[in-house]
């Protein structure tokens, strides 16, 4: 038996994956998230992320299903990502198959791991969110736009932003560039109930996260640009973005996340200008962006983005991030 063999059942064999498996992996990732994966970007990292084991199965010699679980929280808690099954294979309940499996394989090497979370961009229905507890949900926003448009269309905001604050008044945002400057107010008891953070927690695209200083340093490996209200100690707004990167989208195309906590209208307008103006500059291409946000704030922000030459163009469709949660 091969020696990153890790099991088998139902007619499958599970392995701890490794970067040869890459192009089998990309074979069965045909059309995620509608061109919108984020794993061929990530894989090779994945391979060697600390806390983190990624599962392949396959049928034979054929790979059919992969899922993923970083172990968060000090050690308590894994967050599963990456679920995928091979085309020919899906409604065949090998999903089911590998998450079961994985599972058992999170408990085993890591038997302090008391919890399971996740985020779904989509609402699974009753039936199964009944195995979990749902915590919280999140707005999304999607923009699309071309290299050309996107410079316009920053600057279009932040004109917009120019009118609304001599309207207003102007409320000062910050960058926050260390681990110091973030433990000052990521551990104030207050921070949750005042950001309204989701399910208590902080969220990185589909990472949640527990406000715990083990945690810091997952997020500092992510390279992310922070912001902060920096109106007074107690701030009202935090926001953060994920540097562009590649997706398969049409034939090759950029995917740029931000994530914004609070609920204060005219800081998540000036937060969203502020990420979009500090990246204009790496935009090459067609780019997708996606705005995770609280509830209150998608429908002023969409009006906020509406352009009326239209550079960049908008989702209007509604759509949720789901954060569930269960025991292991």
């Amino acid at each position: 038996m091969d020696s990153q063999c890790v099991g088998e059942i139902d007619g499958l064999t599970f392995f701890l994956a490794k970067s040869e498996d890459y192009d089998d992996v990309m074979a069965i990732s045909q059309d995620i998230y509608s061109g919108n994966d984020y794993l061929p970007h990530r894989y090779h990292s994945w391979m060697t992320e600390p806390g983190r084991v990624v599962i392949i199965a396959r049928r034979g010699r054929k790979l059919v299903a992969l899922e993923s679980g970083l172990v968060v929280d000090g050690g308590e808690t894994v967050i599963i990502e990456g679920l995928r099954v091979c085309p020919k294979e899906r409604g065949c309940s090998i999903a089911g198959v590998i998450q079961r499996f994985v599972d058992g394989y999170i408990k085993k090497v890591y038997p302090n791991v008391k919890t399971k979370r996740l985020t779904r961009r989509d609402d699974p229905g009753p039936e199964k969110l009944r195995k979990f507890t749902l915590l919280a949900r999140r707005a999304a926003l999607s923009l699309q736009g071309d290299s050309e448009g996107f410079n316009k269309f920053v600057s279009d905001l932040k004109e917009k932003l120019v009118v609304s604050e001599e309207t207003n008044g102007s409320c000062p945002l910050v960058p926050v560039k260390n681990l110091d400057a973030l433990k000052a107010f990521l551990f104030d008891s207050d921070l949750p109930s005042r950001l309204q953070l989701p399910g208590g927690a902080i969220i990185q695209d589909c990472q949640p996260l527990k406000l715990m200083e083990s945690n810091l340093h997952i997020l500092a490996r992510r390279n992310l640009t922070w912001f902060v209200d920096g109106s007074g100690k107690k701030p009202l707004f935090m926001s953060f973005h994920t540097p562009p990167y590649p997706i398969p989208y049409n034939g090759g195309s950029l995917c740029f996340i931000i994530d914004l906590f609070g609920t204060d209208t005219s800081l998540a307008k000036k937060a969203l200008t502020t990420h979009l103006n500090s990246v204009k500059s790496e935009i090459q291409g067609l780019v997708w962006v996606h705005i995770f946000m609280h509830q209150t704030l998608w429908k002023d922000l969409k009006q906020f983005c509406v352009s009326h030459d239209m550079e960049v163009k908008l989702s209007h469709k509604s759509w949720e991030q789901l954060f569930l949660e269960k025991e292991l």
